[in-house]
């Protein structure tokens, strides 16, 4: 089997894990569950041989599948890796196995239903990042809102029906906005020279006026600023994260917001590139305000889900402050970001499920005394605490620090840039690393030390699945951490192919 068949394989396999489920009979939730984990640790395996193969000093695409789909209307199945999204599908297959065996015992109702559901989503959210034509795109985008809609509506908690319409408003608005530039943005490239396609590399190409560049970034922008979330379009995560069940929580900060960022990487600044350093400024300041923003309200929540969902908006204010920055250091500084911010964040919310077994509640008042109770799961828990604070050694601290030298570099020296605007967002974006550390550090304090509170006694420490879970995400953060280079090198490619096609594009204000 050749690399561009294994992608397709790797792709599908959820989809033949669903009609695996459809055999297993009735009142077999064991099987049922064993053979998704089994499906999900094949696909890891299997995106672990495309990740060893994939060469960083080839640009371009890699393991490219393009037929004819559609013909008339330009469509093609086109499909690949590259250094935009070899990390991310990485990413997406690694949290598989664990996101299937943390639910093993959270998830009794519905069991099968449960894993297709699980094995869709996965299947929805390779498809998104290998995707290289935009209807094939938009396909996947939109198939994944169908089973996070029914993962919280069905398994979350008490305001499940709530949170779940939000989500999806939310959401579908931004989409059908999208929906309408894509169908512009086609047809503009069509008279202007030609071709009917939606390849990313021909749309790559059109040559717009600043004015419709601005109209179809603002509506692309706005699709993925939802997802990311940026503040002000922020308000529908803290619900989702809180009545999803834990296995949701894990998808949506681990995979899903980072479809926000992966668009605006893949598509809407390199399709725009004009547009882009005309929003450049408003870009960078609510880059900043979710930094800080996430981070405040952060620090004042008594609901340990919350806590957690409020500090993903802070994390990925990060990776937009690194892409828009359009230096080399932080773009792959922002790609860091968005694989650590997976890792740490799928982890802390799986630990808070595995407490939240034991304990039936999520309110940070109701404990204390872990450390002394649950020695192992406290361990743990610090671990991915410091890391999600930036610890040197961490994959936090790699993301970061690339993301804030970056983005310093990008707008110093002063004499040179002429625009202190610039400067003056890094310098507060620094402020957030202090905030995070304040409030994941009172998290801890508050949950871990402190006087042990009887209701919750007794508990029992983690038991071997559990420990197996957690050894693997911590293993990946010190991995990312302690040896970046090779991770870096196949983003680098991409990073300087997104940085010239958005840097190198018209002054703002040339094109009429």
């Amino acid at each position: 089997m050749d690399d561009a068949s294994l992608l397709n394989v790797v792709l599908y396999l959820p989809v033949a894990g669903m009609a695996l489920l459809l055999a297993v009979p009735a009142g077999q939730d064991g099987r049922v569950r064993w053979l998704t984990f089994w499906v999900m640790v094949v696909q890891l395996a299997l995106t672990a041989v495309l990740y060893a193969h994939f060469n960083p000093a080839v640009p371009g695409l890699q393991f490219e599948t393009r037929v004819p789909w559609i013909p008339d209307w330009g469509v093609h199945y086109q499909i690949g890796l590259d250094g935009y999204n070899v990390l991310l599908v990485l990413l997406t297959a690694f949290l598989g196995p664990l996101v299937v065996a943390g639910a093993f015992t959270a998830i009794t109702k519905d069991v099968k239903l449960f894993y297709s559901m699980v094995l869709l989503i996965q299947f929805a959210m390779l498809g998104t990042f290998v995707a290289q034509d935009l209807f094939v795109f938009y396909i996947f985008w939109e198939t994944m809102l169908i089973p996070m809609f029914l993962l919280i509506g069905i398994w979350g908690g008490e305001r499940r029906i709530y949170a779940t319409i939000k989500f999806f408003l939310y959401t579908a608005f931004g989409s059908i906005l999208m929906l309408a530039a894509v169908i512009y943005l086609v047809y503009s490239l069509q008279t202007t020279t030609g071709v009917t396609s939606f390849a990313f590399a021909d749309l790559y190409e059109s040559r717009l006026p600043l004015s419709t560049q601005i109209v179809l970034l603002a509506a692309f922008g706005l699709s993925f600023a939802i997802k990311v979330p940026m503040v002000p379009l922020h308000t529908w995560l803290p619900d989702a994260h809180v009545e999803a069940p834990t296995a949701g929580s894990v998808i949506l900060a681990g995979v899903l917001l980072k479809m926000g960022t992966y668009g605006f990487m893949k598509l809407g600044f390199p399709l725009f590139p004009d547009a882009t350093h005309y929003f450049t400024p408003a870009i960078m300041t609510l880059s900043v305000i979710s930094i800080v923003y996430g981070a405040c309200l952060a620090l004042v929540q008594n609901d340990i889900k919350k806590i957690i969902a409020y500090s993903s908006i802070s994390h990925l204010g990060y990776v937009m402050l690194g892409l828009i920055s359009l230096d080399l250091i932080g773009i792959q500084g922002a790609i860091v970001q968005m694989v650590s911010h997976g890792l740490t964040a799928a982890g802390l919310f799986l630990m808070v499920g595995m407490i939240y077994e034991r304990c039936h509640t999520r309110e940070l008042s109701a404990y204390g005394g872990l450390a002394k109770l649950l020695p192992v799961y406290s361990v743990f828990f610090m671990i991915l605490t410091l890391a999600s604070i930036g610890l040197p050694t961490t994959s936090g601290f790699t993301g970061e620090f690339l993301v804030l030298l970056g983005s310093f570099t990008a707008s110093w020296p002063l004499h040179v840039q002429g625009n202190s605007y610039p400067l003056a967002m890094s310098a507060l974006a620094v402020t957030g690393v202090v905030l995070g550390a304040l409030y994941m550090l009172r998290f801890a304090q508050s949950f871990l030390f402190g006087v042990s509170k009887a209701p919750h006694l007794p508990l029992s420490d983690l038991d071997l699945r559990e420990k197996l879970i957690l050894v693997a995400i911590v293993v990946a953060v010190f991995a990312l951490g302690l040896f970046p280079d090779e991770p870096l090198q196949k983003t680098e490619l991409a990073a300087k192919q997104y940085q010239q096609i958005v840097r190198t594009a018209r002054m703002p204000g040339s094109a009429q």
